[in-house]
């Protein structure tokens, strides 16, 4: 690869590391490409040598935000170490790096049918991540325990970013975590 697409392809690489970081801050609607390619230390006019339009954006920037769920995925040993993590007060206060599932959930739903998919595809990969934890810990119907355990993650953390009392935002997280590895934890 030569310098110049060697340039390129780091460009392009750190537009779609601000853009995915900025749409979980903020959703999709309100960060503007001119914001990214300013952030990128672009032209706004330069964004579109590396995307096609704002819709060809979207997609990669939910791929691009799902990387963070590898290093939730490498420090979760167990369905309870993988809950813990996930509905920590470090992740409720850092959207930015944090699982794009609850992020951009709204967001998502009202997408482009490419950027849906993107989406998709990410619930798909975090639903099997967390059946295969389920299996190994000899759980009964994994498959079932890991729709139930994601969904009620993603809603807990929704619930409290969104609650602006800290004793309940904490306690949705603390008491969603602890129903969920007694659920998680298969009984002898």
């Amino acid at each position: 690869m030569g310098h110049s697409q060697a340039a390129k392809a780091s460009t392009r690489q750190r537009i779609l590391e601000i853009a995915a970081r900025r749409f979980r801050e903020r959703g999709f609607s309100s960060v503007g490409l001119a914001e990214i390619a300013r952030e990128a230390g672009i032209t706004p006019a330069a964004f579109y040598r590396h995307f096609a339009s704002r819709e060809a954006i979207l997609a990669e920037a939910v791929h691009e935000a799902a990387r963070s769920l590898d290093t939730w995925a490498a420090s979760s040993q167990d369905i309870a170490s993988a809950v813990r993590n996930y509905l920590s007060v470090a992740h409720r206060d850092t959207p930015g790096s944090g699982c794009p599932l609850v992020a951009l959930v709204h967001d998502a739903a009202r997408a482009d049918d490419v950027t849906r998919d993107a989406y998709t595809a990410e619930v798909k990969r975090m639903l099997d991540f967390l059946e295969g934890l389920l299996a190994a810990q000899g759980h009964a119907n994994a498959r079932a325990m890991a729709v139930l355990q994601l969904s009620a993650s993603v809603g807990a953390m929704g619930l409290a970013r969104a609650a602006d009392d800290p004793t309940l935002s904490r306690d949705l997280l603390d008491q969603v975590a602890d129903g969920l590895v007694r659920l998680g934890t298969p009984q002898p």
